[in-house]
């Protein structure tokens, strides 16, 4: 689900709440470690993220953060922000090559360039909080 989180809606807050859960807690952020990381900058995008992006002439950056059930991809394109919220059932992420990652939900893709080793760790713990997601709520016959 992409949407325009510019302004204080309330619907808008609660489909994401819905989609991936309530955000963690000030002390399950210490204990984490933290919860997201910024900076990341984009290489590539799918067509509808693309024509956003292109509505202004600044580097395409974008954050990710965890939640509990999925992650939020947040991106700025003119004064607007813009958030792609993946829940982890829908999330995809391949790795291109050694400098790039690829997150997919539905037609929505996100390709991220991967020079440090600080993006690298984050994936992986996206992968790991993926897992121990899906695998708590599977049901077993």
């Amino acid at each position: 689900m992409l949407v325009n989180v510019s302004y204080n809606n309330p619907e808008i807050k609660k489909k994401i709440d819905t989609e991936v859960g309530l955000p963690f807690s000030f002390f399950e952020r210490i204990k984490s470690g933290g919860i997201g990381i910024g900076h990341l900058i984009i290489t590539s995008s799918s067509l509808e993220i693309q024509n956003i992006l292109a509505l202004d002439k600044y580097r395409n950056k974008c954050n990710i953060e965890l939640r509990p059930n999925g992650i939020i991809i947040g991106f700025r394109s003119l004064l607007e922000s813009y958030a792609l919220v993946i829940p982890y059932w829908k999330l995809t992420i391949y790795k291109g090559d050694s400098q790039e990652y690829s997150i997919y939900r539905d037609t929505y893709c996100i390709k991220i360039e991967a020079t440090e080793k600080r993006v690298h760790q984050f994936i992986k713990r996206i992968l790991i909080a993926k897992e121990k997601a899906t695998t708590d709520t599977a049901t077993y016959y």
